[in-house]
């Protein structure tokens, strides 16, 4: 990738990215988290919920290690585990998924959605 595909991704707005993450996620069968000593990164919104941050590129992921989260480390996750494995907890721990954080916004969706787009994305492969 390109720095100039990164500013201008990274910078886009917030359905951009998600449509990005969707579709780059599913082109490397991968998505990115931040991890500390084997607990993810977790931030929170405004209605007191939890999410769990994705990226579509390590890159992206390591744009965003600062503050609490700078001694964090950006680990991928094989989009498929995520999907049959990851999801059941995030589920039962009522916990949502915030797509593509830029340090200021992100698409913050039910896990339900994403799956679903996911998997239309991945059908076309």
């Amino acid at each position: 990738m390109s720095p100039k595909e990164f500013e201008a991704v990274f910078h886009s707005p917030v359905q951009v990215r998600y449509e990005y993450f969707i579709k780059r996620a599913a082109d490397f069968e991968e998505v990115w988290v931040l991890t500390n000593e084997g607990e993810v990164a977790l931030s929170g919104n405004e209605n007191d919920e939890l999410l769990l941050p994705l990226w579509p590129f390590k890159e992206y992921a390591e744009a965003c290690k600062n503050g609490e989260w700078k001694t964090y480390i950006a680990e991928n996750i094989n989009i498929y585990e995520f999907i049959d494995e990851y999801i059941i907890s995030l589920k039962e721990d009522k916990i949502r998924l915030s797509i593509f954080f830029n340090n200021k916004d992100s698409a913050v969706v039910e896990t339900d959605i994403l799956v679903s787009d996911l998997n239309k994305e991945l059908e076309q492969y």
